[in-house]
């Protein structure tokens, strides 16, 4: 799932300390304007398009004015106390401390910015403000030719910020550059059919010169490539706190998902057992476990979407899975909010093949983009590798996942949330987690009920736990390949080319593969919970958990549990 991410920048702008919920509410909106004046791209991802012409150069100036802004607004909403706030708004408070402690860490500690290549993209901006109907083609058009003027200052700053950088993320912004070029074609398209081809000209030419200077600058960084990409312990325990904001600690999370490991294992188990006969037949079933799942699963797998079929595929399942959600009253569900299944631009391929766009609480109203990366481009073999991953009951689970009732429906729910402060800066792991959690509701109420569905479903359910448990040990425990790809694949029954992909994922990225199974696992906790007290509802407690936007689990958890 890709949620769009906002990070603060700039300078300081005075606010008195409102200690009322009607001054806290000024505060915090006074706190979100200073941020769009002073980050534009935040502005343009959370629907603000009326900063489209302006565009954040990464450079040390800006970094400098960050670090003001992020610490002159920690001490403003810390001096506020929660006494005569009211629920919202103490929540609302929590996590503005959080992400603004967040953002100061990312800036002075992780420094990202230093060695991953692939933090600096300006695609996304573009993309979002050309392709959303927010004003007249030509306003659009107009607003993107004062930004891509900045395109060569933003890739000058952006190289001088590099330092010590690692092979895999210069190599992944080496991928992602054709797409940028892709974008400004895109930009150039619409402006010649606005009869502004010959004035933009060469503005784009200068800026597709910058893209390019850009890549030749990353090739002479690759032989000195050297930093490694594991982010380590004394990194992994706090950016676990700053991203998870969970109740338990990285390590308790990790030894959650090793004894959830078991139980799953125990159940596919009995599962498979039981399906051997009629999947396998009459050979003899092998004694160890791994071998006996794998080996149902894999003949299951045979049954897929042909390969030219796979977005088509998913976007006839989509009216399916609303279907069933209003025949079974599982939550109510807003037909007037678009979910739009596409192919993966180009500038966003090289991490997850599935992901959701969805837009800001400023604009609720856009489309959600359900993007999915084709399969054009794969040898028959990686086609069908991925094919079998995504077979047919997996990629119905895939597609409750990432839309209905997952990403899509909740972010729908939390656009509407009054505070946009729990839409704009919620928690990936209550996001993710909701999605996971919407797998099994899904199943619990039936949803295509068959002993092959459970088990396919027990796969997936495994990879969940299994991200958890690869991610904590390849970047604290120093997990190997080799040792990783038998988790994947032979622990975990997922396909060569799926384990490949999350060996590179995870290499690329770190804490966000626990974001799944630490989500779900507090979501499905709170629920078994409430579920004791008299005169529950499992609707209402859908759309009562939902009501919070995108506030951490342990602040939802809180406040249902009172």
């Amino acid at each position: 799932m890709k949620r769009r991410h906002f990070v603060a920048l700039g300078g300081l702008v005075a606010a008195p300390v409102l200690a009322d919920d009607r001054g806290f509410d000024t505060l915090s909106e006074a706190f979100l304007e200073a941020l769009w004046q002073q980050d534009p791209d935040a502005a343009v991802m959370a629907g603000r398009f009326e900063f489209t012409p302006r565009l954040r150069l990464p450079g040390s100036a800006q970094r400098a004015a960050m670090r003001g802004f992020l610490a002159g607004w920690l001490k403003r909403f810390q001096a506020v106390s929660d006494s005569g706030l009211n629920t919202a708004q103490r929540m609302d408070r929590a996590m503005l401390i959080a992400k603004l402690e967040s953002d100061l860490w990312r800036l002075d500690t992780l420094r990202e910015w230093a060695w991953n290549p692939a933090e600096h993209n300006p695609a996304s901006p573009i993309d979002l403000a050309l392709n959303t109907d927010w004003a007249p083609v030509q306003q659009r058009v107009k607003a993107l030719h004062a930004r891509i003027k900045q395109l060569p200052a933003f890739y000058a700053e952006a190289r001088k910020s590099l330092a010590n950088v690692t092979r895999e993320h210069t190599e992944l912004a080496l991928q992602q550059a054709p797409g940028v070029l892709s974008v400004l074609e895109d930009l150039e398209s619409h402006a010649q059919q606005q009869g502004l081809g010959a004035l933009m000209q060469p503005d784009l030419e200068r800026a597709r010169r910058a893209v390019a200077g850009y890549q030749a600058h990353l090739k002479t960084l690759l032989p000195g490539a050297k930093r490694p990409w594991r982010l380590g312990a004394a990194m992994y325990s706090p950016k676990f706190q700053h991203d998870i904001q969970s109740a338990r600690s990285a390590r308790q999370t990790y030894d959650l998902a090793l004894a959830r490991r078991e139980e799953v294992l125990s159940s596919m188990l009995t599962q498979a057992q039981a399906l051997w006969p009629s999947v396998i037949g009459s050979e003899v079933p092998p004694t160890d476990r791994f071998a006996l799942i794998g080996r149902v699963i894999a003949k299951l797998s045979d049954r897929h979407v042909k390969r030219e079929r796979f977005v088509d595929e998913i976007r006839a399942q989509i009216p399916q899975l609303e279907a069933w959600i209003r025949q079974h009253d599982l939550m109510t569900l807003d037909a007037s909010k678009p979910l739009v299944v596409r192919e993966t631009p180009p500038y966003q391929r090289g991490v997850a093949g599935a992901s959701i766009e969805a837009p800001g609480p400023y604009r609720p109203q856009d489309s959600t983009y359900y993007n999915v990366t084709p399969l054009d481009d794969l040898t028959p073999e990686q086609a069908e590798s991925t094919l079998r991953e995504y077979n047919h009951w997996i990629l119905q689970i895939l597609n409750i996942h990432e839309a209905i009732p997952g990403h899509y429906t909740q972010l729908v729910y939390a656009n509407r949330v009054p505070s946009k402060v729990k839409a704009l800066f919620g928690s990936g792991s209550m996001v993710e987690g909701w999605a996971v959690y919407g797998e099994l509701m899904m199943l619990e109420s039936g949803y295509g009920a068959s002993p092959e569905m459970t088990l396919m479903w027990g796969k997936w359910h495994l990879r969940s736990v299994t991200n958890t448990i690869l991610d904590y040990s390849v970047h604290v425990l120093g997990m190997e390949e080799k040792a990783a790809l038998d988790l994947l694949t032979r622990q975990a029954f997922q396909t060569e080319r799926e384990a490949a992909e999350k060996w590179r994922r995870v290499q690329l990225t770190s804490v966000q593969l626990t974001s799944y199974f630490s989500g779900f696992s507090e979501i499905h906790a709170l629920r078994e919970q409430l579920k004791a007290r008299p005169g529950f509802s499992l609707k209402a407690f859908h759309e009562k958990f939902l009501s919070y936007g995108s506030a951490p689990v342990r602040l939802i958890a809180a406040e249902m549990s009172t």
